[in-house]
């Protein structure tokens, strides 16, 4: 959102808090009011809430060592309750709206690479170990100091990054590109919808919410993202009685036989802390934390600066208000998802469709952690929203960070390449932590080049290490003999 935008989105200046929860939140004090809080926290809902059903079918796809599976609705329960105790912490202790649940990568990790090399509560003690482990860089200082060693222009790179990332999960998301299957031997890695082509029911409502979104960001409506959302639903719910589509993805748009689904908790606490070393050799346990951790760190600070900015919260030197509790509180969330064995709990990209929507505090992320309570005994009410309805506000978010690139200096090489990279990489690799690890290594790698190593801060020499590991994680496995 570009600055002109705003401060003309803001009402002048920042009224005395009108009641205790104003001033509890600084709601008037960072230029938003309660309605658009609201709005923020039903649109993050909205945008995230495919993680009730996405998290259940990766974790529940995979066997343990020992032929095991998790149950389904014991997943959701999970996945449901930590979202929604996170958020709320989030909301409380960091007053930012952050939202929390299962991060998407995470899980698969612990689906598919580190299930099946023991039993599922040892996997999860193993995530346990990892949030201990970011809680103990919050507590000493370390994972704040990294944050703020990093140049202000690698800090809108990251932001704007996120942006093309975020746009094409929704692009992704809703059919609207798709990847072009290998085996056709074909040059290009994407294609326009499934065949080349647009096509389907589906995809119509996906592009009507496109243009719905721009067209009320344009007139500049209050609400605009959420409107298009609810309104996208509702026509996708219409179409879907009334044409015959074979698929929707995850989520048909239909109004459920059964509004109501008990909660069924038998997955909270089944964990074993240090389980896992006796299942496997140290060396591959110390490489799958490493893996989670680095993973994990960096995700939530690409995600903490890039939103943080975006509701124009960071102060004159690019920092992030409140970021040691915000941190110990996401480092909290891996140990509260790994407990209840619905994979690391993280802060999610998508609460920036909240933040597009107006919202500027913790506020709004009691909505968010509310409706995903809610969704413990209503989850079938609640996931009835399709992506093609809710990826547009993805979309339009996207475009909304993207407009920071103008902050970058362009004719400065040594920041203009490394800012290049990370920006880049985000979308085409999939992954914020790949767009930063790029974006440090360039950024060390020119200065040194420069001879100006010294400006360097030794932290980012330290974490640009750490990156040449995870790069080169292959390798080194194969070196230590580990599969």
């Amino acid at each position: 959102m570009s600055d002109a935008q705003k401060v003309a989105d803001r009402p002048g200046a920042a009224p005395p808090g009108a009641n205790s929860v104003d001033r509890f939140f600084k709601i008037s004090a960072r230029g938003s009011t309660f309605a658009r809080e609201i709005r923020g926290g039903f649109a993050t809902f909205f945008t995230m809430a495919y993680i009730l059903v996405l998290n259940p079918i990766i974790l529940g796809s995979a066997k343990d060592k020992y032929g095991h599976t998790l149950d389904g609705a014991e997943l959701v329960t999970a996945t449901a309750l930590v979202a929604a105790v996170m958020t709320i912490i989030m909301g409380v202790g960091g007053n930012l709206p952050l939202a929390l649940a299962a991060g998407l990568g995470l899980n698969a990790v612990v689906a598919f690479q580190i299930a099946p090399l023991m039993s599922w509560s040892d996997a999860m003690g193993l995530v346990v170990l990892e949030g201990l482990l970011i809680c103990v860089l919050v507590v000493t200082g370390l994972r704040e100091a990294v944050m703020h060693a990093i140049p202000q222009a690698l800090k809108q790179a990251i932001s704007v990054g996120i942006g093309l990332f975020i746009a094409f999960i929704g692009f992704v998301d809703a059919g609207f590109v798709s990847r072009i299957p290998d085996i056709a031997n074909t040059t290009v890695p994407v294609q326009l919808g499934a065949t080349g082509a647009l096509s389907g029911w589906p995809i119509l409502v996906f592009c009507l919410g496109v243009l719905l979104t721009i067209a009320l960001l344009a007139r500049k409506v209050k609400g605009a993202i959420l409107i298009s959302i609810l309104t996208m639903t509702v026509v996708a719910i219409v179409i879907n009685s009334v044409a015959d589509i074979k698929s929707w993805g995850l989520t048909t748009p239909k109004v459920p036989d059964d509004l109501v689904a008990a909660p069924e908790f038998g997955l909270i606490g089944d964990f074993s802390l240090f389980g896992s070393f006796g299942e496997t050799t140290v060396i591959t346990v110390v490489l799958l934390i490493f893996t989670l951790l680095l993973s994990d760190f960096f995700d939530t600070m690409g995600t903490v600066v890039g939103i943080t900015a975006e509701a124009g919260l960071l102060d004159e030197e690019g920092k992030v208000p409140n970021l040691g509790r915000v941190l110990l509180i996401d480092g909290a969330a891996a140990v509260a998802g790994g407990a209840a064995s619905s994979s690391s709990a993280t802060s999610y990209i998508e609460s920036a469709a909240g933040v597009g929507e107006g919202s500027r505090t913790g506020f709004s992320n009691l909505i968010t952690g509310g409706l995903f309570a809610v969704a413990l005994f209503l989850t079938p009410l609640l996931t009835i929203v399709p992506m093609q309805a809710a990826a547009p506000a993805l979309v339009a978010v996207g475009f909304l960070m993207m407009i920071q690139v103008k902050n970058i200096d362009w004719d400065k090489y040594e920041i203009a390449i490394p800012a290049f990279l990370t920006i880049v990489v985000m979308p085409f690799t999939y992954s914020i932590t790949n767009g930063i690890g790029a974006g440090f290594l360039a950024f060390v790698l020119i200065k040194t080049v420069l001879g100006k190593a010294k400006e360097i801060h030794w932290l980012l020499w330290g974490t640009s290490a750490l990156f040449l590991i995870y790069f080169a994680i292959n390798p080194i496995q194969q070196l230590f003999g580990v599969k």
